[in-house]
């Protein structure tokens, strides 16, 4: 569950039951819920955050001006976590630049990497970069997937082909998908496919 200061910065949505009442930036959801809801639907409401599908917990007691202090208030852990920055950067940063290092391969290999355009060092570069963008790519939509489970699994467990919708889902099956939430709550619906997007994504 998200705390501290990295809260203010979420953008994030409501839900009263299964209805989206607000969205935006924390501040802004917090600010409006507070406005338009009474303590007893406040009890009720679940923020979640709109690139995680985590919930954002939010102690509603007192003014909205309280609430909104309360949020940029630094958590315990955050405050170690800004220690150990600062402790790291005064030890000093990586000179940038290539930096040379053993690479073991078989003969063939070797032959192959100098017989490329630019020879070995180049080819190996481009090859690692390439590693780098298909797993930052696969990285992406994880965490699409995740965002979308962590969010399903709280608020839409008891939906009909709620185990189906997850395998379309971690299948990157978006006609599935759709199929198996289309009688969901609209709110609840709409939500799940806005975190799911990348991971549903049609693929060349």
């Amino acid at each position: 569950m998200s705390t501290g200061n990295e809260q203010t910065h979420a953008y994030c949505t409501a839900f009263l039951g299964v209805e989206a009442v607000a969205s935006g930036s924390l501040q802004h959801v917090v600010t409006a819920v507070k406005g338009m809801l009474s303590d007893s639907e406040l009890a009720r409401v679940l923020i979640f955050d709109d690139s995680t599908g985590k919930p954002i917990d939010v102690d509603y007691h007192g003014t909205t001006d309280a609430v909104l202090t309360r949020l940029t208030e630094p958590s315990e852990e955050s405050a170690v976590t800004e220690v150990n920055s600062q402790t790291a950067r005064k030890a000093g940063r990586p000179k940038l630049g290539v930096v040379s290092g053993e690479v073991t391969l078989l003969p063939r290999q070797w032959e192959w990497l100098k017989a490329q355009p630019g020879g070995a060092s180049v080819t190996l570069r481009k090859l690692v970069d390439e590693a780098r963008r298909a797993g930052e790519q696969q990285g992406t939509i994880r965490k699409s997937q995740e965002a979308a489970y962590t969010f399903m699994t709280a608020m839409a467990g008891d939906f009909s082909h709620y185990e189906e919708a997850l395998r379309a889902l971690y299948a990157g099956d978006a006609e599935r998908f759709d199929q198996y939430t289309q009688d969901w709550a609209p709110d609840i619906r709409n939500y799940v496919k806005q975190l799911a997007a990348v991971a549903l994504q049609k693929k060349n």
